[in-house]
């Protein structure tokens, strides 16, 4: 995936989030980016990706802790929201949508 449309969708699923505010892009060059994006309640989400080694992260981070993530270093993988220093193998690649889906639906449960 191409820096670009890596930026592309976040910006794209953040507007579309009630959960989201606006993402600030924290480092782009070239081959990669970092944008983290402000939830609602404090909390954000950082969102890394390198088009050359393919490398791609997301991390719900609250209090300076990541308490919900998903990345591919070794093959994709989920740090869930009950444990995430866990890695939870992952059949298919997360997008940036999925992964807020995710934590939408995290928060409507009781």
């Amino acid at each position: 995936m191409k820096v670009n449309d890596f930026v592309f969708e976040i910006f794209s699923t953040a507007q579309t989030s009630p959960l989201c505010g606006i993402p600030i892009i924290r480092r782009l060059t070239p081959t990669s980016t970092n944008v983290r994006v402000p939830l609602t309640g404090g909390q954000f989400i950082d969102a890394f990706h390198n088009e050359t080694t393919g490398r791609t992260a997301f991390a719900l981070i609250k209090n300076n802790l990541r308490i919900f993530g998903a990345d591919n270093t070794g093959g994709w993988h989920l740090h869930p929201f009950n444990d995430p220093a866990r890695h939870d193998p992952l059949n298919a690649p997360m997008t940036f949508s999925e992964f807020v889906q995710s934590i939408e639906l995290h928060l409507s449960q009781p």
